[in-house]
């Protein structure tokens, strides 16, 4: 009877968990306004991560974030479809890898406003990033960075 080593047996494991994690999407779509820089500044770091971006200028970007179920008070300049989940402002792309590394059950990641620092934005950060996580309208806390 053959054995196998348990270090080997570890490998294998590792291998089958890190193959059935879904990886982040290849293309987006980014909606925004028209004369929004930082924007077009966020679409450009998630190139960077080999990502292609379809902008869209829409000015009726309130429309698409209610359809979207953005929760009141979180929304920001633009929002990503990426996958299956909504993206809402400058959300680290840290914590994208994480959303699809988890895969939880819900609409998608929010960063109110255009916090100093963050992707698109210049400057250094101020203040620890508060992601949130919303389903239904409703937003909880996902990850601190």
């Amino acid at each position: 009877m053959k054995t196998r080593s348990p270090a080997l047996l570890a490998a294998g494991l590792l291998l089958a968990s890190a193959s059935t994690q879904a990886a982040v999407p290849t293309t987006a779509t980014l909606y925004k306004n028209p004369q929004c820089g930082c924007c077009d500044g966020y679409a450009e770091h998630l190139e960077a991560r080999g990502i292609e971006v379809e902008i869209i200028e829409n000015r009726e970007l309130h429309i698409i974030k209610q359809e979207a179920g953005i929760p009141y008070g979180h929304g920001s300049c633009h929002t990503v479809m990426l996958g299956d989940y909504v993206i809402e402002g400058h959300v680290p792309f840290a914590a994208i890898e994480t959303l699809f590394e988890e895969r939880p059950d819900v609409d998608g990641l929010a960063l109110a406003g255009m916090p100093q620092g963050t992707p698109g934005m210049p400057g250094p950060q101020q203040a620890p990033y508060e992601i949130m996580s919303f389903t239904a309208g409703q937003a909880s806390l996902f990850m601190t960075l």
